[in-house]
């Protein structure tokens, strides 16, 4: 049992869109320097929760409260301070094409900060050497493979230093051996910087190389939340079904 403060703390999280129920007043929490994945088939609410966490959608009901901080009432000014200490990795990159790498990594550094250029420049050169890219800072996106560009999406993730980072399917449309890279690479980062990450993700070897513990979402409900172990041992039909790669159906 963890007995630390929750970094992020989610109580009867409730989101409908007229009435349709998308998450069904659910309860999380995630520690200090911990990896949450949150995992369950397309449409049950796993990438909601990454929007309700980020400020871009507010909750029908319940509360999140992110660094001890009840986020209910923010503003967009309040959510900007916050989200100096989160990173995400989007599923798609989301790099600006009009940029090289070494710009896109130093995009909310530049925003966010005054900064002396060399100072910007260390830190640029640092994430694409620690995301294994060291020679690509002049290149442009287009140039890149879809891992590298995730890669490059990490070393932006990571560029301010966040306590928490959030990755969005970051493993989607790979093969199966950059898919290991990039779980290695999340597991590193959570090592080197101890922050506090959320991985939301249908892909189970990620979530078993990267994870402390496992949220599965279901219908709207987290059905079960345990360690990596204990959802492999889940007597669960539902978990089972999905981490063994049947189809489950979504109720209407």
């Amino acid at each position: 049992m963890n007995n630390k403060e929750p970094v992020i703390k989610i109580r009867k999280l409730k989101i409908a869109f007229g009435s349709k129920v998308v998450l069904n007043e659910i309860d999380l929490d995630i520690f200090p320097g911990e990896t949450l994945a949150v995992i369950g088939p397309s449409g049950t609410g796993k990438s909601t929760v990454l929007k309700v966490l980020t400020g871009l959608l507010a909750p029908t009901s319940g509360s999140v409260v992110i660094e001890g901080q009840e986020t209910n009432s923010f503003d967009e000014v309040q959510w900007d301070e916050l989200r100096k200490h989160m990173g995400v990795v989007f599923q798609y990159s989301a790099l600006f094409d009009f940029l090289t790498v070494g710009e896109n990594v130093a995009f909310g550094l530049r925003r966010h900060f005054s900064l002396p250029e060399e100072e910007i420049q260390e830190r640029v050169e640092e994430l694409l050497k620690l995301v294994g890219l060291p020679d690509a800072k002049d290149m442009m996106p287009a140039e890149l493979s879809g891992g590298m560009k995730k890669r490059v999406g990490l070393a932006r993730a990571l560029a301010m230093e966040p306590q928490i980072v959030y990755y969005d399917e970051p493993t989607a449309g790979l093969d199966p051996v950059m898919t290991m890279t990039i779980s290695r690479l999340i597991k590193k980062t959570q090592q080197k910087f101890n922050v506090t990450s959320l991985l939301v993700t249908h892909d189970m070897e990620s979530v078993f190389t990267c994870a402390d513990r496992v949220a599965m979402l279901y219908n709207g409900k987290i059905v079960q939340i345990g360690t990596v172990e204990e959802i492999k041992n889940s007597t669960n039909p539902v978990v089972r079904a999905f981490i063994s790669g049947q189809e489950l159906k979504k109720e209407d």
